[in-house]
């Protein structure tokens, strides 16, 4: 484990990022916690304080299922919303008609290449709504053709 690092250690770590990002090279994804902490030989509780002072300039952002991504570059959104939009969209052209049953848990996890509880959260918004309705013995439903996104 490391050693306890000096006062405004953080900021040293912060100022190399934003030079990084700033030249292009870290152009999207960063780094994980773990491989940071291991670079500069610093504690995590270092790097997330690193890490929460470029949050707050604005220049990196955080999303569920995707990690720390430079803010500003291509839009980034998390897999569940993903799968969200793309159902949606299914909903609205025809290809989910009301009274219809959405693809099984497995069937959209595999389709869409994440995990089940990812499809299970793009479904749980739907049910919130009202759109989408768990049925006995038939899966969920759709219920409704959403108007908003």
């Amino acid at each position: 484990m490391p050693e306890a690092s000096p006062r405004g250690t953080y900021l040293q770590v912060a100022e190399v990022l934003r030079r990084r990002i700033e030249s292009g090279a870290i152009a999207e994804k960063l780094p994980s916690e773990a491989a940071i902490a291991s670079e500069f030989g610093i504690a995590r509780t270092t790097v997330r304080r690193a890490l929460a002072a470029l949050e707050d300039e604005g220049l990196i952002v955080s999303i569920a299922g995707l990690g720390r991504q430079v803010a500003g570059g291509e839009k980034h959104q998390a897999p569940y919303e993903r799968v969200r939009q793309d159902l949606l969209a299914r909903m609205r052209d025809g290809r989910l008609p009301v009274g219809t049953a959405m693809p099984s848990e497995l069937e959209l996890a595999t389709s869409y290449g994440v995990s089940r509880g990812t499809v299970r959260r793009a479904l749980a918004s739907f049910e919130a709504t009202g759109w989408v309705e768990s049925r006995q013995g038939v899966g969920r439903v759709v219920r409704a053709v959403a108007d908003e996104g």
